[in-house]
């Protein structure tokens, strides 16, 4: 594995430098370091979404052929890198790196004509129908209800913690069609409007006070049958593939810039005794302690890449990249915490808004800090907890 850059890579790497100078404006970035979700509200991350669709990079991952770039495994690294570290606003990864894929293989002509230059343009914003009350990481346990009825599915039963539902004009959602024999054996994927009757959306307020999920509701909602995504009854196998996107992505550029911000802090913060944070030598060490993890992480981001690029599957690397670099994002959290001191326990989520003519209470660097704590405590759950994360390494690495 050679982690050197090649005379191609570095002009690319400049190139993607020299754009983002240009078109991420100070207000994008106000939104890329106020963001304490996932990905960013839909009031920033579409204006990013389109800059990008204007210079032909909103989709790294997709084919030349279906509208992408047609990049290579490292031009993508080094693009997400680059991004992550200029604070660039998170993209809904929803469309572009989820459903869209999933269409590209499983779809119908149709189907791609229709939504894949939709997805590219920003013009559908989706969301995610896969959770329910009792069925989160047992996925397969899904009991949303989808009878046949002529043309149409009549859908009845809910999904939770649905991320930006109350945004979205399209969901793509798993149903269960079938009730006897595999659980995962009854299970079909539906692209579905939003707008359908009998459709709703109730809102859930994080402990951070953010927006961000929902709870919806079907009651005899029908769906066209058109908007099946493969055969009925296989939802299973393209739910599968679309994990494969959702468990992907490079995670140390955004911990790195994490720890500069955390660095910043400890230099701004004071001590008791007229020093700063940034001197206390228990608090350094574990900085230095996480920047070391950090540079681990990594390496196995590059031992992921290294896989792809040689056309190999990453196997259960990607399941250890997943697992430290969420975990590493809440220890980062915590001592982002611990560096706002009293100033983290303010409770202001309007002054968090982009653009917001809000004054903010304490030092603006502290502004984020617990918001991000409490909301990213989701992230060793989401994508596949890391409690079967290890189960994977267990099986694949220990042989257990």
């Amino acid at each position: 594995m050679d982690l050197n850059l090649s005379a191609e890579d570095r002009a690319f790497r400049d190139e993607v430098r020299a754009f983002l100078e240009a078109e991420l404006t100070p207000e994008l970035r106000e939104a890329g370091r106020r963001t304490t979700s996932v990905f960013t509200d839909r009031d920033w991350n579409l204006p990013w979404h389109r800059i990008l669709h204007a210079r032909g990079w909103v989709a790294p991952a997709w084919p030349k052929e279906h509208g992408g770039p047609g990049w290579t495994e490292m031009q993508r690294h080094i693009f997400a890198s680059e991004c992550a570290l200029a604070g660039a606003p998170a993209l809904s990864p929803m469309g572009l790196r989820m459903v869209g894929p999933c269409i590209q293989r499983f779809g119908t002509a149709a189907q791609k004509a229709h939504y894949l230059p939709r997805i590219l343009s920003g013009e559908d914003y989706w969301c995610q129908g896969y959770s329910e009350p009792g069925s989160g990481s047992d996925l397969a346990s899904l009991q949303l209800r989808a009878v046949r009825d002529g043309d149409d599915y009549v859908l009845n039963g809910s999904k939770i913690w649905t991320t930006h539902a109350h945004f979205a004009n399209r969901m793509f959602c798993l149903v269960r069609t079938r009730f006897d024999g595999k659980p995962q054996a009854g299970i079909t994927f539906l692209l579905l409007d939003m707008d359908t009757p009998g459709v709703s959306v109730k809102p859930i307020i994080t402990l951070a006070g953010d927006h961000e999920v929902n709870q919806v509701f079907f009651d005899d909602a029908r769906v066209p049958v058109s908007g099946r995504l493969g055969e009925e009854n296989q939802g299973w196998t393209v739910a599968k593939y679309l994990l494969e996107f959702e468990r992907g992505g490079g995670a140390a550029a955004g911990l790195r810039l994490s720890l500069s911000r955390i660095r910043d802090m400890a230099r701004a913060e004071a001590l008791g005794d007229g020093g700063r944070l940034i001197d206390d030598p228990d608090f350094v060490s574990r900085l230095m302690q996480a920047e070391v993890a950090v540079e681990a992480i990594e390496m196995t981001e590059h031992r992921v890449l290294s896989a792809l690029a040689s056309g190999r599957a990453p196997g259960p690397a990607s399941s250890m990249l997943k697992t430290q670099s969420t975990e590493m994002m809440q220890h980062l959290d915590a001592l982002a915490v611990e560096a706002a001191q009293h100033y983290a326990a303010v409770f202001q989520p309007d002054a968090r808004q982009a653009g917001a003519n809000v004054e903010v209470v304490g030092p603006d660097h502290s502004l984020v800090a617990m918001a991000r704590y409490l909301n990213n405590r989701a992230a060793t759950i989401y994508g596949g907890s890391n409690e079967i994360q290890r189960n994977i390494m267990a099986q694949l690495v220990l042989g257990l």
